[in-house]
Protein backbone atom coordinates (compact mmCIF):
# COMPACT_ATOMS: atom_id res chain seq x y z
CA UNK A 1 0.00 0.00 0.00
CA UNK A 2 2.98 2.18 1.01
CA UNK A 3 4.50 1.66 -2.37
CA UNK A 4 1.32 2.15 -4.51
CA UNK A 5 0.52 5.75 -2.57
CA UNK A 6 4.51 6.58 -3.31
CA UNK A 7 3.60 5.80 -6.99
CA UNK A 8 0.54 7.39 -7.04
CA UNK A 9 1.28 10.12 -5.00
CA UNK A 10 4.52 11.00 -5.53
CA UNK A 11 5.16 11.16 -1.93
CA UNK A 12 7.00 9.77 0.77
CA UNK A 13 7.71 9.86 4.66
CA UNK A 14 10.82 8.84 5.48
CA UNK A 15 10.93 7.05 8.94
CA UNK A 16 11.04 9.37 12.05
CA UNK A 17 9.61 12.12 10.08
CA UNK A 18 6.32 13.82 10.42
CA UNK A 19 6.17 15.13 7.24
CA UNK A 20 5.70 13.69 3.38
CA UNK A 21 8.76 14.45 1.07
CA UNK A 22 8.05 15.11 -2.43
CA UNK A 23 10.24 12.91 -4.89
CA UNK A 24 10.69 12.82 -8.14
CA UNK A 25 11.99 9.12 -9.77
CA UNK A 26 11.74 6.62 -12.00
CA UNK A 27 10.83 3.12 -10.75
CA UNK A 28 12.15 -0.04 -12.11
CA UNK A 29 11.13 -3.00 -11.54
CA UNK A 30 12.36 -6.69 -12.31
CA UNK A 31 10.34 -10.07 -12.06
CA UNK A 32 10.73 -13.28 -12.96
CA UNK A 33 6.84 -14.27 -12.34
CA UNK A 34 4.18 -13.52 -14.37
CA UNK A 35 2.15 -10.78 -13.22
CA UNK A 36 -0.30 -10.83 -15.19
CA UNK A 37 -1.35 -14.04 -14.21
CA UNK A 38 -1.11 -13.82 -10.75
CA UNK A 39 -3.63 -10.66 -11.14
CA UNK A 40 -6.16 -12.64 -12.56
CA UNK A 41 -5.44 -15.17 -9.88
CA UNK A 42 -5.98 -12.54 -7.27
CA UNK A 43 -2.01 -12.85 -5.81
CA UNK A 44 -1.25 -9.77 -6.90
CA UNK A 45 -2.94 -5.91 -6.38
CA UNK A 46 -4.24 -5.07 -9.83
CA UNK A 47 -3.85 -1.66 -9.27
CA UNK A 48 -0.57 -1.65 -7.95
CA UNK A 49 0.72 -3.59 -11.35
CA UNK A 50 -1.15 -1.41 -13.80
CA UNK A 51 1.29 1.65 -11.91
CA UNK A 52 4.19 -0.08 -11.84
CA UNK A 53 3.27 -1.66 -15.90
CA UNK A 54 3.78 1.42 -17.94
CA UNK A 55 6.35 0.12 -20.14
CA UNK A 56 7.44 -3.56 -19.97
CA UNK A 57 10.38 -4.94 -21.43
CA UNK A 58 10.51 -8.31 -21.95
CA UNK A 59 13.63 -9.97 -21.19
CA UNK A 60 14.25 -13.81 -22.19
CA UNK A 61 16.57 -15.97 -20.20
CA UNK A 62 20.28 -16.40 -20.79
CA UNK A 63 19.89 -19.76 -22.50
CA UNK A 64 17.75 -18.14 -25.37
CA UNK A 65 20.10 -15.54 -26.21
CA UNK A 66 23.85 -17.14 -25.99
CA UNK A 67 24.52 -14.47 -28.83
CA UNK A 68 24.70 -11.82 -25.50
CA UNK A 69 27.28 -14.44 -24.29
CA UNK A 70 30.11 -13.03 -25.18
CA UNK A 71 29.33 -9.50 -23.99
CA UNK A 72 27.88 -10.54 -20.58
CA UNK A 73 31.07 -12.59 -20.10
CA UNK A 74 33.38 -9.78 -20.77
CA UNK A 75 31.31 -7.51 -18.31
CA UNK A 76 30.74 -9.59 -15.66
CA UNK A 77 34.63 -10.56 -15.45
CA UNK A 78 35.58 -6.91 -15.56
CA UNK A 79 32.79 -6.33 -12.36
CA UNK A 80 34.57 -9.00 -10.65
CA UNK A 81 38.02 -7.89 -11.37
CA UNK A 82 37.08 -4.49 -9.81
CA UNK A 83 34.93 -5.79 -6.96
CA UNK A 84 38.25 -7.85 -5.92
CA UNK A 85 40.69 -5.53 -7.04
CA UNK A 86 42.82 -7.75 -9.69
CA UNK A 87 43.69 -7.34 -13.36
CA UNK A 88 41.01 -8.54 -15.60
CA UNK A 89 40.81 -12.23 -16.54
CA UNK A 90 40.84 -13.51 -19.62
CA UNK A 91 38.78 -16.28 -21.11
CA UNK A 92 39.93 -18.94 -23.09
CA UNK A 93 38.62 -20.34 -26.42
CA UNK A 94 37.43 -23.94 -24.98
CA UNK A 95 36.27 -22.26 -21.64
CA UNK A 96 33.99 -19.93 -23.79
CA UNK A 97 32.83 -22.65 -26.39
CA UNK A 98 32.09 -24.69 -22.92
CA UNK A 99 29.77 -21.71 -21.26
CA UNK A 100 27.79 -21.61 -24.38
CA UNK A 101 27.44 -25.40 -24.71
CA UNK A 102 25.59 -24.66 -20.62
CA UNK A 103 21.78 -24.40 -20.27
CA UNK A 104 22.11 -21.35 -17.40
CA UNK A 105 18.96 -22.40 -15.21
CA UNK A 106 20.09 -20.24 -12.98
CA UNK A 107 21.10 -17.56 -15.66
CA UNK A 108 23.27 -14.45 -15.40
CA UNK A 109 23.25 -14.85 -12.04
CA UNK A 110 24.42 -18.46 -12.77
CA UNK A 111 27.17 -17.47 -15.29
CA UNK A 112 28.79 -14.46 -12.96
CA UNK A 113 29.05 -17.36 -10.16
CA UNK A 114 30.90 -19.62 -12.60
CA UNK A 115 33.17 -17.29 -13.63
CA UNK A 116 33.76 -15.78 -9.88
CA UNK A 117 34.94 -19.27 -8.64
CA UNK A 118 36.82 -20.04 -11.79
CA UNK A 119 38.82 -16.96 -11.03
CA UNK A 120 39.35 -17.82 -7.00
CA UNK A 121 40.59 -21.31 -8.39
CA UNK A 122 42.98 -19.75 -10.60
CA UNK A 123 46.70 -19.38 -10.17
CA UNK A 124 46.38 -16.77 -13.12
CA UNK A 125 44.07 -14.70 -14.49
CA UNK A 126 43.85 -16.01 -17.59
CA UNK A 127 40.69 -18.80 -16.86
CA UNK A 128 41.05 -21.89 -19.05
CA UNK A 129 38.67 -24.81 -18.93
CA UNK A 130 40.12 -26.58 -16.53
CA UNK A 131 39.59 -23.43 -13.85
CA UNK A 132 35.75 -24.08 -14.75
CA UNK A 133 35.95 -28.09 -14.40
CA UNK A 134 37.58 -27.28 -10.76
CA UNK A 135 34.95 -25.14 -10.02
CA UNK A 136 32.49 -28.09 -10.95
CA UNK A 137 31.03 -26.07 -13.61
CA UNK A 138 30.36 -29.27 -15.42
CA UNK A 139 28.39 -30.74 -12.67
CA UNK A 140 24.73 -29.81 -14.47
CA UNK A 141 25.69 -32.76 -17.06
CA UNK A 142 24.28 -34.80 -13.73
CA UNK A 143 20.79 -34.68 -12.95
CA UNK A 144 21.23 -35.22 -9.33
CA UNK A 145 21.58 -31.52 -8.25
CA UNK A 146 19.00 -29.59 -6.74
CA UNK A 147 20.13 -26.32 -5.71
CA UNK A 148 23.14 -24.94 -7.94
CA UNK A 149 23.43 -22.18 -6.11
CA UNK A 150 24.39 -24.27 -2.80
CA UNK A 151 26.16 -26.69 -4.52
CA UNK A 152 28.89 -24.43 -5.83
CA UNK A 153 29.03 -22.44 -2.58
CA UNK A 154 30.04 -25.94 -0.78
CA UNK A 155 32.64 -27.01 -3.32
CA UNK A 156 34.11 -23.31 -2.61
CA UNK A 157 34.06 -23.84 1.03
CA UNK A 158 35.44 -26.91 0.84
CA UNK A 159 38.37 -25.88 -1.11
CA UNK A 160 39.16 -22.88 0.94
CA UNK A 161 38.98 -24.50 4.07
CA UNK A 162 41.03 -27.26 2.57
CA UNK A 163 43.72 -24.48 1.95
CA UNK A 164 43.45 -22.77 5.47
CA UNK A 165 44.40 -26.46 7.06
CA UNK A 166 47.34 -27.38 4.75
CA UNK A 167 48.33 -23.93 5.55
CA UNK A 168 47.91 -24.22 9.34
CA UNK A 169 45.73 -21.75 9.41
CA UNK A 170 47.47 -18.86 7.39
CA UNK A 171 45.50 -16.88 5.44
CA UNK A 172 47.90 -15.12 3.68
CA UNK A 173 49.39 -18.65 2.61
CA UNK A 174 46.22 -20.28 2.10
CA UNK A 175 45.69 -17.48 -0.29
CA UNK A 176 48.75 -18.21 -2.19
CA UNK A 177 47.51 -22.07 -2.27
CA UNK A 178 44.51 -20.84 -3.92
CA UNK A 179 46.31 -18.57 -6.44
CA UNK A 180 44.18 -15.58 -4.66
CA UNK A 181 44.92 -12.31 -3.15
CA UNK A 182 44.24 -11.85 0.70
CA UNK A 183 41.81 -9.42 -0.08
CA UNK A 184 39.97 -12.20 -2.55
CA UNK A 185 40.45 -14.68 0.41
CA UNK A 186 39.06 -12.81 3.04
CA UNK A 187 36.28 -11.62 0.93
CA UNK A 188 35.16 -15.57 -0.07
CA UNK A 189 35.17 -15.92 3.59
CA UNK A 190 33.26 -13.63 4.63
CA UNK A 191 30.67 -14.28 1.84
CA UNK A 192 30.45 -18.13 2.52
CA UNK A 193 30.46 -17.59 6.25
CA UNK A 194 33.63 -19.07 7.30
CA UNK A 195 34.26 -19.24 10.59
CA UNK A 196 36.80 -20.02 12.78
CA UNK A 197 40.22 -18.33 14.42
CA UNK A 198 42.61 -18.00 11.36
CA UNK A 199 45.70 -16.43 11.31
CA UNK A 200 47.04 -13.60 9.08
Amino acid sequence: VKLLRALQEQLVRPIGAHKETAVDVRIICATHKPLAQLVQLGEFREDLFYRINVIELDIPPLNERKEDLEQLIDYLLERIAKRHHCTKPTLSAASFNALKRHHFPGNIRELENILERALTLSETHYIDKIQLNHSHYTYKENNDIDNLDSYLADVERKAILDAIEQSNGNITQAAKQLGISFRTLRYRIKKLNIDGKLAS
